[in-house]
């Protein structure tokens, strides 16, 4: 459940990567969409970090790392790194689940990794707050 693209000898396309999502292609979709068309990130689509993580799309905004989105069958995880600042500054408006997900965070200088998987409309709500945090450093 929840495999990743691992196949690094062929490079998806955006649309593939949105089809081995499955049911949740749509959120896929809008997440990638909210990031380019409203906080102004560019793509590129690249197999990062080693041959565990699969394909991924990542965004940047100018040269600066926001995140990467690893399509799964049947889901999708965002790769994001906000400082223990930001992260407490959203703390209370994010449902449990996201809770969990900043509890159990990759601890990395002043703050960390959350690899957060995207299962319904509700995660993707608060994904796009903390990627908005991320990138204009508001709310």
């Amino acid at each position: 459940m929840f495999e990743r693209m691992l196949d690094k000898s062929r490079i998806p396309t955006i649309e593939k990567m949105n089809t081995y999502c499955g049911v949740n292609g749509n959120l896929f979709e809008e997440v990638n969409d909210y990031l380019v068309e409203k906080l102004g990130t560019r793509t590129e689509i690249r197999f990062p970090y080693g041959n565990k993580y699969g394909w991924s799309i990542t965004h940047r905004k100018q040269q600066k790392l926001i995140c990467d989105i690893f399509a799964e069958a049947g889901a999708l995880t965002v790769m994001l790194r906000l400082s223990n600042k930001q992260f407490e500054a959203m703390y209370g408006e994010m449902l449990s689940y996201t809770q969990d997900y900043i509890d159990n965070k990759y601890p990395c200088g002043d703050g960390g990794w959350i690899h957060y998987r995207i299962l319904c409309q509700e995660h993707l709500y608060d994904i796009e707050k903390l990627l908005k945090v991320k990138v204009c450093g508001c709310r």
